[in-house]
């Protein structure tokens, strides 16, 4: 090593919320020496554009959520009447004054992010990390220029980024990035395309904000792996809400059409259809962005869809690299990202050997209204699980809407291993769920049994007091796994 180049103990390539509670903890709690790599802010990501922060906060979770808190605006004033409330005029809505205040947020969140890093003695560059070995990265810097920098341990931590279909005029679709930054809404109706998290969060928003939205996906149902009970009911309130379902199609092509696309499908009986509509939004997967880094020619393993494979600790098959987060596709969510980040600085600079514990994570769907879960789905406990369990549910109408007259179901469940009395699953769908499943997941964490619940005194009125109250078993289903509790 030359007396010009740079060393580091970590050198940590990507600033969202794995790399940066790794690089801050490891700086500022174990004096380790951190530079951190990431690429410019943008809105929307691409070769050249990230941003501190990375896509929880600039292009994910904070502003999709944000999204979301507005696109409900709608349902609280249809609600309001039951309760004695009346508008002279009809509410109305610009969707450019909330992108503006939306990203003036993300704007502060990101400075937020740098001087987190700052403050924490972490240097920070701007630029293209690239793996030249397992001790060295080099940097891409904007304009021109590269910097090479020597480090003893080398943090991957460069997140994923949305896919599309193949299908031709694919990329005349707009992702979740572009979405969260449209300059307006189009005339026509807006299809999304898939049935997950980001799809269902997007119809419900769409819809919010007065848009016709088509919904479409290849199976049969909405939100693949979770309860399916939960998935009935999900898919239920998206129909009574006015999104139009279409279970079973495949998109084929998607035109441009004067303002707006056409978009051919076959339907689930085959038939070679299309409509006309003002935007097409894929919702159809990410993937891990770990293309171009220079991680294969360093030694390190990928899976086939560019995962990086790690070991319990996240260390990669090359012992000086690591890698967390989305970029090794284990479980895709910001506060796992988190745990990663903070228990690979344990393990790699505090002595601390430490594994990350994915037991018992709590989740939650934004959709209008949200879907929060945390433990074992049915069908999963009676794969995973040995023994009887016990199945308890709950579905009523929230006190809310018994004067606004909206008709829209609450959903609960519960699922206990018969043996040891435990409560391994919790799911609900409904108003406020994910603020209440948070508190639930502590309890689960904490082994809690179906007696404490029953013996736990509930908050009257509200939704959440069903959890402590639920006596009669719908169902005792039979386990045939063999792990352990």
């Amino acid at each position: 090593m030359s007396a010009a180049d740079d060393e580091y103990d970590l050198v940590t390539l990507g600033a969202g919320s794995g790399g940066v509670r790794a690089s801050r903890f490891a700086a500022a709690n174990y004096g380790a020496k951190v530079l951190v790599v990431e690429h410019p802010f943008g809105f929307v990501s691409s070769e050249t554009i990230g941003g501190a922060g990375g896509t929880c906060v600039i292009r994910g979770c904070v502003p999709k959520k944000l999204l979301v808190y507005s696109s409900q605006f709608a349902d609280e004033f249809f609600d309001s009447k039951g309760f004695g409330w009346s508008m002279s005029a009809s509410p109305t809505h610009s969707w450019e004054e909330m992108i503006a205040h939306k990203d003036k947020e993300i704007q502060r969140l990101n400075t937020t992010y740098n001087n987190i890093l700052k403050n924490a003695g972490v240097e920070y560059v701007e630029g293209r990390g690239v793996v030249v070995d397992p001790h060295t990265v080099e940097v891409q810097i904007p304009g021109g220029g590269t910097r090479r920098i020597r480090t003893k341990n080398i943090l991957v931590a460069v997140g994923a980024v949305p896919t599309r279909i193949p299908v031709e005029g694919s990329e005349l679709a707009v992702t979740s990035d572009e979405a969260l930054a449209l300059d307006s809404l189009p005339q026509g109706s807006i299809a999304v395309l898939g049935a997950g998290y980001i799809a269902t969060e997007f119809a419900g928003i769409f819809k919010g904000m007065g848009k016709e939205v088509q919904l479409m996906y290849r199976g049969d149902k909405v939100l693949r792996g979770f309860d399916e009970e939960c998935r009935d009911q999900v898919q239920e309130n998206l129909e009574k809400r006015g999104t139009q379902i279409m279970p079973g199609c495949n998109p084929t092509k998607i035109e441009k059409k004067g303002d707006g696309f056409t978009l051919h499908y076959k339907n689930a009986a085959g038939e070679e259809l299309s409509m006309d509509v003002g935007l097409v939004m894929m919702a159809t997967g990410r993937k891990p962005r770990t293309y171009n880094l220079g991680l294969e020619a360093a030694g390190v393993e990928m899976d086939d869809i560019g995962a990086i494979k790690v070991d319990e600790h996240s260390r990669t098959t090359v012992p000086s690299i690591w890698a967390v987060g989305d970029a090794t596709n284990r479980v895709n969510l910001t506060p796992v990202a988190l745990m990663e980040g903070m228990a690979f600085a344990k393990t790699c600079f505090g002595g601390e050997p430490t594994v990350p514990d994915y037991t018992f994570i709590p989740s939650a769907v934004f959709c209008n209204p949200p879907m929060a879960t945390v433990g074992y789905t049915e069908e999963g406990a009676m794969k995973e699980l040995g023994g009887e369990l016990d199945v308890y549910t709950s579905k009523f109408r929230p006190m809310k809407y018994t004067l606004s007259g909206r008709d829209e179901k609450t959903f609960m469940k519960l699922i206990v291993h018969v043996e040891t009395d435990r409560v391994v699953g919790v799911h609900m769908v409904g108003p406020e769920s994910p603020e209440i499943m948070q508190g639930i997941a502590i309890a689960l964490k904490c082994g809690a049994t179906k007696a404490q619940f029953d013996s736990t005194v509930g908050i009257h009125p509200s939704s959440a007091e069903e959890f402590v109250t639920m006596r009669s078993k719908t169902r005792r289903v039979m386990g045939t796994g063999t792990s352990k509790l």
